[in-house]
């Protein structure tokens, strides 16, 4: 029996708080600036949480790991900043995207069993 992918409400919700963990752990680490390296990581998690949610959710798990990547990781002390219409909304496009490409390739999986 295949487990069913989470709910869209639900997503957003685990979104938001993996995304506040994820800026903590990063300041732990000491990568609260702007770089590769905090992007990626929050690619990472769209795409480990898109995998378990449904395509639908993508737009809303990657505007959450958005915000605090670009209020906690780049900008810092939880202030949005904006770095041009171009910038900002690649790295939406990018982490939207994990969380869209996890879903889809999450659910082909299921379906093959």
């Amino acid at each position: 029996m295949t487990p069913e992918r989470l709910p869209t409400g639900l997503s957003a919700a685990l979104a938001l708080s993996g995304a506040a963990a994820l800026a903590a752990v990063l300041a732990l680490l000491g990568e609260a600036h702007g770089g590769w390296f905090g992007l990626a990581a929050y690619a990472a998690g769209c795409w480990a949480l898109g995998a378990r949610s449904r395509p639908v959710a993508a737009p809303f798990l990657g505007l959450a790991a958005w915000l605090f990547h670009n209020g906690c990781t780049e900008h810092r002390y939880a202030a949005l900043g904006w770095d041009g219409w171009l910038p900002e909304s690649g790295r939406f496009v990018l982490l939207a995207g994990a969380a869209l490409l996890g879903a889809l390739l999450g659910g082909a999986g299921r379906n093959r069993r």
